[in-house]
């Protein structure tokens, strides 16, 4: 059953609607779910969805013409197979119905021309019509030099679109409604959301029966997966593992990797940009920064949460897989960090769904840190005369624990100056809160999970 993407199909229609020629590319990491997105748009519009394999291109235009045959039931196309993409090109023009090219890197492999045919065909024909392409792929490295400046292809494309793993409530989607908040929050910040991880778990047992079935043997696919993505995008994917795992073990300073991977300043740094481009790591900086490419306060975090836990806790463990000793390494090791682990998750969340809330649409949010200090949540008002400060909790919070916290938040911010007087509100989000009445009548704001699901 095709779930969520509701924003995506959303945007593919309105392009669609446009009635202009449209060459565009949609790229994301494996299993993250573009297949699905262009076969249940494929199915609205009856398009031409065609789908590429990693061999010669004698055996990819064989394919695609039996494909095409089979969609047009054309015997010509079954008995004379296109023989190269001219020809192939040359047919789509008299079509005109929208095509879709999955896995296009794998035809680029096979033939480096491609781009440039495709160029000079949509410069004669395909942009003289009601075109409608699209060119997907997962390989983001190819997919990204296909939008870069040396190729044919650039400045000929009319849309790119990215497909990022899924905000929490829209993996919820995927969970039985018998799992309590508490428990998707959790499932969440282990899986992540990339469709076909949350698919992999059976959520009639305990999250170590799953974690261990599922995630500590080798045979399984959530434990080759993350390997397997990184080596499909990098040749030589040693160093940056080291990084990965670094950061997910909360290293998120230049220095700091620095000193735990023991590489060199120049190299952490080039590594780290490659990281950035493939999605797999982001920088951030405090919210207040005016400059933020130029700001020495930037941090490197992981963004995906499934890499997160699987280089935080099976990446450095492997030992215990090869001996057979996993419910060792659940207990000794997973255990002890996985509730610190979720908190962050936690954060988040919280924080995404803030940026979602039609009340705030005025407000920027983001974090600040300076040191050793830190406010999870800094929210600032268009106008710049209205400022947030809030505080997550992945706890239960009495009214008394409550007021603790926020006080405390009020001393974190005095540090910040910003604009000329700004109104100033604080928020605080736990996984439950009692007392909420009360705190809301001294104009705190607080949610808990009960609001954000």
């Amino acid at each position: 059953m095709f779930k969520n993407r509701k924003e995506e199909i959303k945007l593919l229609e309105n392009l669609r609607k446009e009635k202009k020629p449209k060459l565009i590319l949609m790229y994301g990491k494996r299993r993250v779910g573009k297949t699905e997105i262009l076969n249940e748009f494929a199915k609205r519009h009856k398009a031409l969805y065609l789908v590429a394999r990693q061999e010669s291109e004698k055996d990819q235009l064989k394919k695609i013409s039996s494909e095409i045959a089979a969609f047009f039931n054309d015997p010509v196309i079954e008995k004379n197979p296109f023989q190269n993409y001219d020809g192939l090109f040359l047919y789509l023009v008299q079509k005109e119905i929208p095509v879709f090219f999955d896995e296009f890197p794998y035809l680029v492999e096979s033939n480096k021309a491609l781009p440039s045919i495709l160029q000079e065909y949509w410069d004669k024909y395909f942009s003289k019509k009601l075109s409608f392409i699209i060119l997907c792929g997962s390989s983001i490295r190819m997919m990204e030099s296909l939008l870069g400046y040396k190729s044919p292809l650039y400045g000929r494309r009319t849309e790119q679109i990215l497909i990022n793993p899924l905000q929490f409530k829209d993996a919820c989607e995927f969970f039985p409604k018998t799992l309590s908040k508490e428990q998707k929050v959790i499932f969440y910040g282990v899986l992540g959301g990339t469709p076909a991880y949350l698919l992999e778990f059976d959520y009639n047992k305990s999250l170590k029966e799953n974690i261990i079935e599922k995630i500590l043997r080798k045979n399984k696919f959530l434990y080759q997966d993350t390997m397997f993505v990184i080596r499909e995008e990098l040749n030589e994917p040693r160093n940056y593992y080291s990084i990965i795992q670094s950061v997910a073990k909360g290293n998120t300073k230049i220095g700091n990797i620095i000193n735990d991977t023991g590489l060199e300043k120049g190299k952490v740094i080039k590594y780290l940009s490659v990281l950035i481009d493939l999605q797999l790591i982001e920088r951030r900086v405090p919210i207040t920064e005016k400059n933020p490419t130029k700001s020495r306060k930037g941090i490197y975090l992981l963004k995906d949460n499934y890499f997160k836990f699987w280089f935080r806790f099976v990446f450095g463990n492997i030992d215990y897989i090869e001996q057979n000793k996993q419910n060792r390494l659940f207990k000794e090791k997973i255990i002890p960090e996985l509730n610190s682990f979720i908190g962050f998750v936690f954060e988040e969340i919280a924080l995404n769904w803030l940026k979602s809330e039609k009340r705030f649409d005025d407000y920027i949010f983001g974090k600040w840190w300076d040191r050793e200090e830190e406010i999870d949540i800094v929210g600032i008002d268009k106008n710049n005369n209205k400022i947030i400060f809030g505080e997550v909790k992945w706890k239960n919070l009495d009214y008394n624990q409550a007021i603790n916290v926020i006080n405390k938040l009020k001393r974190k911010s005095t540090r910040i100056s910003w604009g000329k007087n700004p109104k100033q509100q604080f928020v605080l989000i736990a996984k439950k809160l009692a007392g909420k009445k009360d705190l809301l009548k001294q104009n705190f704001l607080v949610f808990d999970l009960d609001d954000i699901l």
